[in-house]
């Protein structure tokens, strides 16, 4: 299907093809740039070009595919680096240099690097569409592959094998290839959803004690500039306890991406792998298109439920929501239409939903248990969490880690605020750990949020009169307030003390306020409050 440029505003641009569907992929003029279609009329088909357009000119030839935009599945994935067309970026470099330009279409995968394929079916056997017929060594995972047709297999590969050669051929004659292409605003539904029952271990005190997550979770960061979403989000990739991660860099700084992709192929995972070997990178840097950046997050998360639906835990971490929003935001105004709140689309939360929701967990059909988790960071200009961003993920996230400029600013990592903070999961994590962890686990918890309530309520009246004017007792627990927030709620990312295990987590605390029961003790006991406080420095040292 071809036709021509008819009029160009920016990345938008009119052709007069015609029998496109909403979301088919389109190439544009002689440099074959590639875009969607995004509006539809008798007339006019309006495609948001994913590239940059200088230099396009109307007349230029314009070519629909009648397909939308898909991304490559298959083994190669973890390891590599891609924009927000699946397109990895080190071909993308051989091509055009440091500085993408418009460059021509390049394969995501490497169809020509070797696999060792290990079948599990036979000559002759009948395999249905969808059941495993063997597999292949990626990394430290076992890459499953299944069958894309029915049928009774005539042909089977054994050993060494390429993704351009087929795996299996069919009585038939069908080919059966260890590779597929899947459309990236669909999901996938490669088995029946189920509960999330088993806690993300993040390492993390604050999160993993107070505000736990479960696998298959949603969990949202919003905080204002500077207060440490990318290193939380650094640091959680590092320990978590997943089989893979899929990072997504939406609309972030180059400097910041250049950094990130440097500190993952330097930092050990707590196997002792780099990093970089359990993690696929999505980057779509600020300066690129806006097209590209608001089809990165769907990219990327297509790719994390290939890997769920394998039967691992995969780890999805986005930074940031808000620039994937303001690309949703120019790409309406562009398309002239009728503006919601501060000018974002009216359908922001409906497709922030439809995103957010390809979370979760899910049963495959050999019986194992995948999951997604979710944990997006929100830059709310101003740290003004009241605007549309922050609330449409809310609506959808089942936990809240709002990061607090003041703590931020104090040198307190994470900042996060423990009073207005929540997880929906809370329940479910702490009957988890009190199973397989420690059994007075709730009652620790409940403890150290008391005392952090109680801190927090005397604080105007320390304003006011200062610590001296306090009584012995209210005076001892901001003390012990002070080494909750001090030695257990705050954790160095860049030392020894970056990933607490539940154990580690369930012993500190558990000192913490078994210390402060003796103080209590003690001061009824009739003993001097100086002393009290000295004995603990010296016990705490």
């Amino acid at each position: 299907m071809k036709g021509e440029i008819t009029s160009i505003s920016g990345a938008t641009v009119s052709v007069d093809l015609r029998g496109l569907q909403l979301y088919d992929r389109v190439y544009i003029g002689h440099a074959r740039l590639s875009g969607e279609v995004v509006h539809l009329e008798q007339e006019r088909t309006t495609v948001q070009v994913f590239e940059d357009t200088h230099g396009l000119s109307v007349g230029e030839p314009a070519e629909g595919t009648r397909a939308p935009l898909t991304v490559a599945l298959g083994p190669g994935l973890i390891g590599g680096i891609f924009d927000g067309l699946q397109r990895p970026l080190p071909s993308l470099q051989q091509q055009s240099g440091a500085f993408i330009r418009g460059t021509r279409e390049v394969d995501s995968l490497d169809l020509q690097r070797k696999w060792v394929f290990t079948p599990c079916k036979r000559i002759g056997e009948q395999v249905a569409a969808g059941e495993l017929i063997g597999s292949v060594a990626e990394g430290h995972l076992q890459h499953s592959l299944y069958a894309s047709h029915a049928g009774e297999l005539k042909k089977l590969a054994s050993g060494e094998i390429c993704l351009a050669e087929p795996l299996a051929v069919l009585a038939t004659g069908e080919q059966l290839f260890g590779w597929h292409h899947w459309p990236v605003r669909r999901p996938r539904s490669g088995g029946r959803k189920r509960p999330a029952e088993r806690p993300l271990i993040t390492g993390q005190r604050c999160i993993d004690f107070l505000f736990p997550l479960m696998k298959g979770g949603v969990a949202i960061i919003p905080g204002g500039f500077g207060t440490g979403k990318t290193v939380l989000e650094q640091t959680i990739a590092k320990f978590a306890d997943t089989d893979l991660v899929v990072y997504v860099g939406c609309g972030e700084r180059g400097n910041e991406m250049a950094g990130l992709l440097s500190e993952f192929d330097e930092l050990k995972d707590a196997a002792g792998r780099p990093l970089l070997e359990r993690t696929i990178v999505v980057a779509n840097t600020s300066n690129m298109p806006v097209a590209a950046r608001e089809s990165s997050i769907f990219t990327a998360v297509t790719m994390a439920e290939y890997y769920r639906d394998m039967g691992y835990d995969v780890l999805f971490l986005a930074d940031s929501l808000s620039r994937w929003a303001e690309a949703l935001r120019e790409i309406s105004s562009a398309l002239e239409e009728i503006p919601g709140e501060e000018g974002y689309p009216t359908y922001l939360g409906s497709r922030l939903a439809s995103f957010i929701e390809r979370a979760g967990v899910v049963e495959t059909p050999t019986g194992k248990l995948g999951s997604l988790s979710m944990i997006l960071a929100v830059s709310p200009p101003g740290a003004d969490f009241s605007e549309p961003v922050t609330q449409a993920c809310l609506r959808s996230a089942g936990a809240f880690y709002l990061l607090d400029t003041n703590l931020a600013h104090s040198r307190h990592f994470p900042a996060i605020n423990w009073t207005q903070s929540y997880s929906l999961f809370a329940k479910k994590g702490t009957g988890f750990f009190r199973e397989q962890v420690a059994e007075n686990w709730p009652q620790l918890q409940r403890r150290c949020r008391e005392i952090l309530q109680q801190e927090d309520a005397l604080r105007e009246v320390v304003e006011v009169v200062g610590m001296e004017g306090l009584q012995d007792r209210d005076r001892l627990l901001m003390y012990a307030a002070e080494r909750v927030r001090r030695d257990f709620l705050s954790q160095n990312s860049f030392s020894e003390d970056a990933f607490s295990s539940p154990q580690q987590t369930v012993e500190l605390i558990d000192r913490i306020i078994s210390n402060y029961d003796q103080s209590l003790q003690q001061l009824d006991e009739g003993r001097l409050l100086s002393e009290i406080l000295k004995g603990s420095c010296d016990a705490a040292g």
